[in-house]
């Protein structure tokens, strides 16, 4: 069933058009979230579908019904609405709070009924909210009151729910849990969820269709999976110093120094030691890494010159020559002490090139496999056990004021 629907939609403020050209849909069940930097419309957008604004022109249907010619009355026992304002409550309390949703379904003088106390009730449980039921509601904290909204929005007992930035202000445990809650909501109860967000990631992760906003208009709507492109999400944020990964669904920030340490990367044990460097401003270069493999993937987020191979495949000899002058230029290399196997065993004849030529070597290897690997070469390797230690390496190159 579609839920919502919206046909040439313009969108704004008195005579000023905020957003034109929405043209999206929302079925049963969905999640859909929409994106956009700050000050792209995502509210006047979500205020509009909720009715709290009239749009400039084009239509908004919900259910195949006009919004506009929906009674208020009904209307409220469809469409439930959460915004970003904070509330004034004086000392009311949670079970209070959420009680207010039963509004459209009491009678003239609002008295609740003890089948609405229990409905209220189960709308607490919902959201794992029972042991807030009766404190004070400006007593909880943000991600509490947050929890007693939805709650309350429940209890309207609504097939359509709006909320505007949810997760906002919360830690990431409450940002999840929230999250969570709307899946289910939508899996287990059939209803419909838009929202907005600006968490990149879980937003991509957890929503069925996603609207970007930009510039005043609608650049891309379908599933995160369609849309949700490196290139696409870059451009609708403006990110410069930085790269989004879909695959991975995180935001890297670019090294763009000059490379003077070359990590041996792979199976994800790279990735920690590429963030440490870039953010103590550290060129790096890296490889010899199969295109499918995690390091793989931040490091071409990041911008790193890197030197791959082709998965599954054996390390070749034109990959390791390469690799050979990347070490070249460097006056470090770091073993991130990524495993060994049958495909990625060269790797470890650039530690020995390395000791050779006169570079500094770390690694994060056991002394015991280290020297299985490379014999008495493994003696002239610092052993560091972990990452702190390479931390400290970094520290102390920049105190000696030496040019990484």
């Amino acid at each position: 069933m579609r839920m919502l629907e919206t046909k040439d939609l313009t969108v704004g403020y008195g005579h000023k058009e905020v957003v034109r050209g929405i043209n999206i849909e929302a079925f049963k069940g969905q999640l859909l979230c929409i994106l956009g930097p700050n000050g792209s419309g995502k509210s006047t957008v979500l205020k509009s579908l909720s009715r709290l604004l009239k749009p400039l022109k084009g239509d908004i249907y919900i259910k195949g019904e006009s919004l506009s010619e929906i009674k208020s009355s009904r209307l409220s026992k469809i469409l439930a609405v959460v915004l970003t304002e904070r509330l004034n409550v004086g000392f009311l309390k949670s079970f209070d709070i959420v009680a207010m949703g039963r509004y459209p379904h009491t009678g003239i003088l609002g008295g609740l009924t003890k089948l609405d106390e229990e409905k209220v009730g189960k709308c607490i449980a919902m959201v794992n909210g029972e042991n807030i039921a009766h404190r004070y509601y400006n007593e909880l904290s943000d991600g509490e009151k947050q929890k007693v909204l939805l709650a309350r929005a429940l209890a309207q007992e609504p097939e359509l729910i709006i909320l505007d930035e949810p997760t906002t202000h919360l830690d990431v445990k409450h940002k999840l849990e929230v999250m969570a809650i709307l899946k289910k909501l939508t899996r287990q109860k059939g209803i419909t969820v838009i929202l907005s967000l600006h968490d990149i990631d879980i937003a991509l992760k957890s929503c069925d269709r996603a609207v970007f906003v930009k510039n005043g208009e609608i650049t891309a709507f379908g599933s995160p999976e369609a849309i949700g492109s490196n290139k696409a999400i870059s451009e609708l944020y403006d990110i410069k110093d930085a790269g989004f990964n879909a695959f991975m669904g995180t935001v890297e920030f670019s090294n763009k120094n000059t490379p003077s340490i070359f990590v041996m990367g792979g199976g994800g044990y790279g990735t920690p030691i590429y963030r440490l460097l870039t953010k103590n401003g550290v060129g790096v270069n890296t490889g010899i890494i199969h295109e499918n493999d995690v390091d793989f993937e931040i490091a071409m987020t990041m911008g790193l010159d890197i030197q791959s191979e082709k998965p599954f495949s054996e390390i070749g000899e034109t990959s390791l020559v390469k690799a050979k002058s990347m070490i070249d230029g460097v006056h470090t290399v770091i073993d991130s002490g990524c495993p060994i196997g049958g495909i990625n065993k060269k790797n470890m004849e650039l530690l020995t090139y390395a000791l050779e030529s006169g570079k500094r070597v770390l690694s994060i290897r056991s002394k015991e496999e280290l020297s299985n690997y490379l014999g008495e070469n493994s003696m002239n390797i610092e052993f560091c056990g972990n990452i702190s230690k390479i931390t400290d390496l970094v520290a102390s190159i920049l105190e000696g004021g030496k040019h990484v």
